[in-house]
């Protein structure tokens, strides 16, 4: 006879769940996500202390001749430019402004679009009929033409103007998406009866609906800020961009303007350029990470090849037998025997 477990009434008997699983949402994302979200920590990081880092000041010119167009060395790693200025210095400084660019533009239009398309989905008729067709109107405005005449007379004016203009354009695809999304959720049974107890409708829009879209609004930001890192370096390589601040985009603007590709100075280009491609890669890993999180298709399609968290390999190919010789007429009798056989079915089936 088996005894009956006892019973304890002391709390600390309770059994508590391992301290890791605090950390269940890092564990759960894919490695592509992971590996995004630490090279775009890594950006941050050196975009907050960099300016701080910086052995030179990034627009201090050295007149003497000796160092124009210096290559990498001891005294400046990354070389100087045509007026002596250290290239390190204009690097570790534009990563800062560069990142503040994407960064607030990417909440500014992803508030928009979070704000715009819920509504527009919780409210419906005739104020969705209206905000989608603003969202279409946006959706099919010429966004390049637009933004180097916009900022051509505003270029003097910082870098505000491109953040505005950034965001003005740029939450129309995000809106269209959740509020997509929002009217596969409103109908649910929890925001109706949410509705029937008289809950208004800020706090179901706040409470009930955007809870059940965070991993469909952060892909959604980061998307806006992978787009406006690359619309602003684009903007400010062209010249439309305020140039009185330095920004990668600044930095390779200067660059052209100086023949560095010419004189072959590619200190001058290569970093900036480097860098600007491996902060939008780790945006783009990141976002399509943060996708499958949120998307249970991608997420099974995922996990379809993996078990006990390890990668199933692929089967190997049937071996072939080499080196067997058939009996003496064998093959022969086989062959004989499936060819009577499916001439025997045949007729039967004829004769159905």
């Amino acid at each position: 006879m088996t005894a009956a477990p006892t019973i304890s009434a002391d709390p600390g008997a309770v059994t508590r769940k391992p301290r890791r699983v605090r950390f269940a949402g890092w564990h759960r994302m894919p490695t592509k996500a992971k590996a995004g979200a630490i090279i775009l920590g890594f950006f941050v990081l050196v975009g907050i202390f960099g300016p701080l880092l910086a052995p030179y000041a990034p627009s201090l010119q050295n007149p003497a001749l000796s160092a124009s167009l210096q290559g990498p060395s001891g005294a400046h790693w990354l070389g100087t430019t045509q007026s002596g200025q250290d290239v390190l210095s204009q690097v570790l400084t534009g990563i800062r402004l560069t990142l503040e660019v994407g960064f607030l533009v990417g909440v500014i239009s992803t508030v928009l679009s979070v704000i715009i398309g819920v509504a527009a989905a919780y409210l419906g008729g005739f104020w969705d009929e209206l905000i989608s067709l603003v969202c279409n109107v946006f959706l099919v405005i010429p966004a390049l033409p637009l933004l180097v005449i916009l900022l051509g007379y505003l270029s003097s004016k910082g870098q505000w103007p491109t953040i505005i203009v950034l965001s003005f354009l740029g939450w129309a695809w995000g809106a269209r998406v959740i509020r997509a999304q929002s009217l596969a959720i409103r109908n649910r049974d929890f925001v109706s009866s949410a509705r029937e107890v008289g809950e208004r409708t800020w706090r179901i829009i706040v409470f009930e609906i955007i809870p059940n879209q965070v991993s469909l609004i952060a892909a959604s930001f980061v998307g806006s800020v992978l787009y406006a890192i690359g619309a602003s370096v684009a903007l400010s390589f062209i010249g439309v961009a305020s140039l009185n601040t330095w920004s990668l985009g600044t930095i390779l603007y200067w660059a052209q303007n100086g023949n560095a590709l010419q004189v072959g100075a590619w200190w001058w280009f290569v970093p900036p350029g480097v860098v600007v491609a491996i902060i939008g890669t780790a945006l783009v890993m990141l976002n399509s990470g943060v996708d499958e999180l949120g998307n249970p298709r991608l997420r099974d399609a995922h996990n379809a090849s993996k078990a006990a968290g390890h990668w199933i390999k692929p089967a190997d190919p049937t071996a072939v037998v080499t080196g067997f010789a058939p009996p003496a007429g064998g093959l022969s009798r086989f062959t004989r025997s499936f060819s009577r056989q499916s001439a025997l079915e045949g007729a039967k089936g004829g004769r159905n």
